[in-house]
């Protein structure tokens, strides 16, 4: 049977068919099923502060841009995710960078943490995740010095 439009449209990337008013939640928990690869995990911080900073829901505007740059599937799949408080709100909005590192081997890139996000412009986001898509050093990008307790 060939699916119509709006059936299509009531499935997640994965196939599975979604809840209504959601784009990813399945409505069938299928335990054993694997959870789809990504490159990397971006935290992005939407706890008051941070939210109130960026002004906007910024999870769903950076997977539109992830979209946009077909970095949504594949082996560089960029998966965004929402995050509250992650304790650094001098340095709103914040994001976590994580690599996949059991998949991909890639650890120049992880656990990196960028601030004051919410000044990126679209053009600065593309530019992001196009680096962490082809692991270029992030240099350019203002990080968040941590700090190692001995």
């Amino acid at each position: 049977m060939m699916e119509t439009k709006s059936t299509m449209a009531n499935r997640n990337i994965m196939g599975s068919e979604v809840v209504e008013g959601f784009t990813c939640k399945p409505k069938k928990l299928e335990p054993n099923k694997p959870i789809m690869h990504y490159k990397t995990l971006i935290y992005v911080c939407e706890d008051e502060r941070c939210k109130g900073a960026a002004k906007c829901d910024k999870a769903v505007e950076l997977r539109e841009i992830v979209k946009e740059l077909d970095l949504h599937m594949g082996k560089n799949r960029i998966k965004i995710s929402r995050n509250l408080c992650q304790g650094a709100c001098r340095f709103r909005q914040v994001m976590q960078i994580n690599e996949n590192t059991q998949a991909n081997g890639c650890e120049k890139n992880n656990g990196i943490w960028l601030k004051h996000t919410h000044k990126y412009s679209k053009d600065d986001y593309k530019k992001l995740f196009l680096a962490l898509s082809n692991d270029e050093d992030l240099s350019d990008f203002k990080q968040i010095d941590m700090r190692v307790y001995e």
